[in-house]
């Protein structure tokens, strides 16, 4: 198989992600920073001074590594190290490796740095599968995602919807506040690095990894990793690059003019995002934000996301109803384009009528006069049954009208928005707390996780005493129902078993030993096997907080970085008062 052009993509290795117009290009506009063309120079990101001329393993299609990963296409080739497309055969699936000499000056980095990555073992990042060291070479495995897309691609058909860049900025803020919680950083940030999957989520590669291969470092490794996200931010609602060159295949700002707000840049863009880009932005420890302080660090950017008003998804548009022309349909309610008239088919014969001899006109008066009387009879007793009926609806609403309260009319409930929610993990031990906005952001697609257990489906008490999360309805309400959309169903043996509480606050204090021995029980715990759990409370207690409550998981098939087999997802959750 053809080799790529060494200079063609810059992120050695696409993971699987459709590239982009622009790689191309980009290799010789990026250099090798975060992205910031015109800002190699001034802080955060830059490469090592040492340079490395070491030449990159003679590889070639249909060569294996370790007897297991059989290499298929390269990727890229570039200062010393090769990315290939290639096939784990034993496990039959496809990866991408990274490939260098064990004596390139950056080996021991990358080892270091894969390595440290893998341990993090988030969803939200391309996760690295094998680092090893073997027969002179060095070489990281990583996933291979197929389905998803290159941000730069994305942005190549044009800005995003204000829902959907707040779900980017959102996610990739958290990801990256969760990854520098444990010391990792990425460095190389940009709309290469960035991927957005065929269910909206967005995944993140080469954390650590890329900058170890292009010897990226930084001084402020916080600060460069979240002006990163600001550019990302930018570029989604712009669709330009926020720097006076262009990069990414999109067109950047013109020289002279300085930093504009993304809502100066373009028309209609949101404001409140708008801001949020300006503020990550930081020049210097400067802002251009209109009044907020700026945001250095993923965790702060993170903060001032979930600290805005909740951005919904746009309707969905219905399309009118196909209306009737004479002579046949036209779809939508819009006509055709004008065109020369086909050729005219020719009329159908009609059969001839049956039952016309004398015998057959008989048989269809005779079979007529039954149809009437039967008519007449059924009409009869119908109208007895409707009379007798409406009598005794008559008596019912005379005694509801008296205000007897024997027959009170049942009201429905009212939709009860969610204003936050957060995890309760009362031992200390939570599941995904990153992912709680998921539950009610009102997208189907996203979920937040339990981890995988190997025992089940009860938790209590030999694993854990349960797990769940805590929602802030905005005030005291009292809660009649409850609907709980969950990814994995169940059996009979194996089941999803929750219950509701009422909670004195977002994140209240728990026993780990009875986590919810001192709440006020709104719903007895409720086993279901089905996928959308439909509850009713009868409770008359009134409350801000609804703390859902899981302690019994079902089981189902493993999922890489999800082998264990009894785990549960909520996709959404919705309240009725």
């Amino acid at each position: 198989m053809a080799e790529r052009s060494t200079a063609a993509v810059d992120v050695a290795g696409n993971d699987g992600a459709k590239p982009s117009a622009a790689d191309a290009e980009q290799a010789t506009t990026d250099g090798a920073g975060t992205g910031n063309t015109a800002r190699e120079d001034k802080d955060s990101a830059r490469p090592e001074s040492t340079a490395t001329k070491a030449d990159p393993p003679e590889l070639h299609s249909g060569h294996k590594l370790a007897r297991r990963y059989r290499l298929e296409e390269c990727v890229t080739r570039l200062d010393g190290f090769s990315s290939w497309r290639a096939v784990d055969e034993k496990l039959r699936r496809a990866v991408g490796i990274h490939v260098l000499p064990a004596d390139h000056p950056r080996a021991r980095p990358v080892l270091a740095a894969a390595r440290s990555a893998a341990l993090l073992g988030d969803p939200r990042f391309v996760q690295v599968l094998d680092a090893v060291e073997e027969n002179d070479l060095v070489y990281v495995v990583h996933e291979w995602l197929p389905d998803a897309t290159e941000l730069a691609a994305v942005l190549a058909a044009g800005p995003l919807e204000p829902h959907d860049a707040y779900q980017l900025v959102s996610q990739v803020s958290q990801a990256m506040a969760a990854a520098h919680r444990e010391g990792l950083a990425h460095l190389r940030l940009n709309p290469g690095s960035v991927l957005r999957t065929e269910s909206g989520q967005y995944r993140i590669r080469g954390l650590a990894v890329m900058a170890a291969l292009r010897g990226v470092t930084a001084d402020k490794p916080q600060r460069a990793d979240t002006e990163a996200i600001g550019a990302l931010l930018y570029a989604a609602l712009t669709q330009r690059w926020p720097y006076d060159s262009d990069a990414y295949g999109l067109p950047g700002l013109p020289e002279g003019v300085g930093l504009l707000p993304p809502d100066q840049v373009r028309a209609g863009v949101h404001r409140g995002l708008s801001d949020l880009a300006m503020r990550a932005l930081v020049n210097d420890g400067a802002t251009a934000s209109r009044q907020e302080p700026p945001c250095t660090t993923p965790e702060e950017l993170a903060k001032a996301v979930s600290a805005m008003p909740r951005i919904r998804p746009p309707e969905p548009a219905f399309a009118p109803p196909e209306v009737f022309q004479p002579g046949g349909y036209r779809a939508n309610g819009y006509a055709g384009p004008p065109g020369r008239p086909g050729p005219v088919a020719p009329a159908a014969v009609p059969p001839p009528p049956p039952l016309q001899s004398r015998t057959g006109r008989a048989l269809k008066w005779a079979v007529s006069a039954l149809l009437i009387a039967a008519l007449g009879l059924g009409s009869w007793q119908l109208a007895d049954t409707l009379l007798k009926e409406e009598n005794r609806s008559g008596s019912s609403s005379d005694t509801e009208r008296q205000g007897d309260g024997k027959r009170p009319k049942k009201q429905a409930g009212k939709p009860i928005a969610v204003t936050d929610a957060a995890e309760y993990a009362p031992d200390g031990e939570p599941q995904n707390a990153d992912q709680v906005p998921l539950t009610h952001d009102g997208n189907p697609s996203t979920i937040w996780r339990t981890k995988g257990y190997v025992d089940g489906p009860e938790f209590a008490p030999s694993i854990k005493r349960g797990v769940g999360i805590v929602y802030d309805l905005g005030s005291e309400r009292r809660i009649t129902g409850a609907e709980i959309s969950l990814l994995y169903p169940g059996t009979r043996e194996t089941y999803t078993r929750l219950a509701l509480y009422a909670t004195d606050s977002l994140r209240p204090v728990g026993s780990s030993l009875d986590p919810v021995g001192g709440f006020t029980e709104l719903l007895k715990p409720t086993s279901t096997t089905a996928t959308t759990a439909k509850l009713t409370v009868d409770s008359k207690v009134k409350t801000r907080y609804v703390l859902v409550w899981l302690t019994a998981l079902p089981e189902s098939p493993p999922e890489q970085y999800y082998a264990r087999p009894y785990k549960q997802a909520i996709t959404d959750v919705k309240f009725t008062g």
